[in-house]
């Protein structure tokens, strides 16, 4: 008779023995048990910082004196601060921070060197596009320490008084408080995470209740399989992006700005390309244990490479490139947009067709491996 303790370890190694080759049996099991540790390592190294490199900010000079030219050779000396437009009136602001052509725009007033040359306070405006607020942050504290540098430049030259103040104006998100950055963005992060993993799960489940076949030989047509496979996610994605929302305006009590239509219309072409992908998976798939790993694969690199956490412009440029073909950039984009900027139609419409294209190409591709099972 075997002792209780031999007893117990043979069957912790049965089950192990049993698990791993339950694993490990099929070849691409084991190649996505490795290859996401790989592309993940790459991506939380060189994907996942918070430094700012590059700032490109534009220039508004009102005064045309000595000393804001000084001030502004500082900020364009900086090795991080580049400008790219140089303003010549007030009314051009709006349109620049808009289009996301710079990240702040530096306003130097009339009488700057007049004032300074008074030994009286010279403020200096920095209006800063809050839409992402950490790296809004970090440039304004960049900026606050250019303007230092040179109150202290000042001061040894005339042995005054701190002359100069900065103005700070954030653009979208006054305050600069992350969760309004975060939130709003969290209504294509969240519903993503359950709308690939319903997809992705739909007909791995089939095939591994033996239904699969079945529904192949029934009546019904490729279209509507797929629109029937297609609806359920979609619904629960829409259904999860309203209680981020409702949290957003009930809890959080972030201002919307945007149209609730434009909105939904916006997350149903976000989620329909999700849907695609996941329905990809699902159909690749030989059973819901790999459906689930490709979930997991796809997902964490879908997230990073979003610019949720991180900006894209700060990533690496073929990083850069490989988010043009992820929904949840554009859906990130989108959310944050319309909730926060209350961007219309026209403004977004070139967020919206790369989702269309992606989701025909994605659902194409499901009919094309559901018609391979035949």
């Amino acid at each position: 008779m075997p002792k209780p303790t031999m007893s117990f370890f043979r069957s912790v190694w049965v089950l192990l023995h049993k698990e791993l080759l339950m694993t490990l049996k099929d070849r691409r099991s084991r190649i996505i048990l490795v290859m996401p540790i790989l592309v993940q390592t790459i991506l939380f190294g060189y994907v996942d910082t918070y430094d700012l490199n590059c700032a490109e900010y534009a220039l508004l000079d009102e005064d045309h004196s000595s000393q804001s030219r000084l001030l502004t050779a500082a900020f364009d000396g900086s090795g991080i601060f580049v400008r790219t437009a140089t303003l010549d009136n007030t009314s051009q602001i709006a349109p620049l921070l808009d289009a996301k052509k710079a990240l702040f725009v530096l306003h130097i007033g009339q009488g700057f060197a007049r004032r300074l040359a008074h030994h009286d306070q010279a403020p200096v405006q920095l209006l800063v596009d809050g839409r992402n607020s950490n790296v809004a942050s970090t440039a304004a504290a960049y900026a606050e320490t250019i303007v230092s540098r040179f109150n202290l430049e000042r001061q040894k030259a005339h042995l005054g008084k701190v002359l100069l103040t900065i103005d700070k104006r954030s653009w979208f998100n006054p305050n600069l408080e992350t969760r309004w950055g975060i939130v709003s963005a969290l209504m294509a992060t969240l519903a993503v995470i359950q709308v690939l993993s319903i997809a992705g799960q739909s007909i791995a489940r089939e095939k591994e209740q033996g239904t699969f076949d079945q529904l192949l030989v029934t009546p019904l047509s490729m279209g509507a399989i797929l629109l029937g496979k297609t609806l359920p996610p979609i619904l629960v994605g829409l259904v999860q992006s309203t209680l981020v929302l409702l949290a957003a305006l009930f809890v959080f009590h972030i201002p919307f700005a945007g149209s609730f239509l434009l909105l939904y219309l916006a997350l149903f072409i976000f989620n329909f390309a999700v849907v695609g992908i996941g329905l990809c998976v699902s159909a690749f798939s030989q059973n819901m244990q790999q459906a689930m790993l490709y979930n997991f694969t796809l997902l964490m690199p879908m997230i990073l490479l979003s610019g949720f956490a991180t900006p894209i412009s700060s990533m690496p440029g073929a990083f850069q490139i490989a988010t043009l073909a992820n929904p949840v950039r554009y859906g990130v984009e989108l959310t944050q947009r319309i909730y926060l900027e209350g961007a219309h139609f026209t403004q977004i419409a070139h967020l919206l067709w790369p989702l269309l294209i992606m989701a025909l190409f994605s659902l194409g591709c499901a009919a094309r491996l559901f018609r391979a099972k035949r």
